[in-house]
């Protein structure tokens, strides 16, 4: 029998300390990812959210947040970092946000194997979302995955930018990994 959102809910509660999705009624304990992934991602959340905030433009995430997906199964997923427009989600809520982001994230780490993670973004971008990028810290690149069209990859040296989500917002592809120090 699969299991639900509120066997979820139930899970979670029980192990607070999981972070955890809900995919075609089995639940999924996500391992830990790995420092470099996390510091990738929350350099990501960190430029987003400062671009974000202060012009009032939505929501930034992390990891932990889940969203209930309108697909038959409504599974609750949590990409690495997410954006949500302010006019799609006036009010934050404590609960599972039941749409899509309009932009999220996902950064392999270690152990991911990115060909998965491409089919988490498709799911995504199939039930709305506009934007899904697979970040690659491995080879320093970012696949940027819109719904209907081929991925376009960026590199070192290219500009992550998103006019029809986020005007004249830019994110230097560079200045996302993990840095080192002498």
């Amino acid at each position: 029998m699969p299991l639900t959102i509120q066997d979820l809910q139930h899970f979670q509660e029980d192990h607070p300390d999981y972070r955890l999705e809900l995919v075609d009624g089995e639940i999924i304990v996500m391992s830990p990812s790995g420092f470099e992934s996390n510091e990738v991602a929350a350099e990501i959340i960190r430029q987003l959210g400062n671009w974000v905030r202060p012009r009032r433009l939505g929501r930034v995430l992390a990891s932990s947040a889940g969203y209930i997906l309108p697909n038959a199964n409504e599974d609750v997923r949590a990409p690495d970092a997410s954006f949500i427009r302010a006019d799609r989600l006036k009010r934050t809520t404590s609960e599972f946000a039941q749409l899509v982001p309009d932009l999220m994230f996902e950064v392999a780490s270690k152990s991911d194997r990115p060909e998965k993670l491409r089919i988490k973004i498709r799911t995504f971008l199939e039930l709305g979302t506009q934007v899904g990028i697979l970040v690659d810290p491995r080879i320093h690149a970012l696949e940027v995955h819109h719904a209907e069209q081929e991925a376009i990859v960026l590199r070192d040296g290219d500009v992550l930018a998103l006019p029809e989500l986020l005007p004249e917002w830019e994110m230097e592809v560079s200045s996302i990994w993990a840095p080192e120090f002498d």
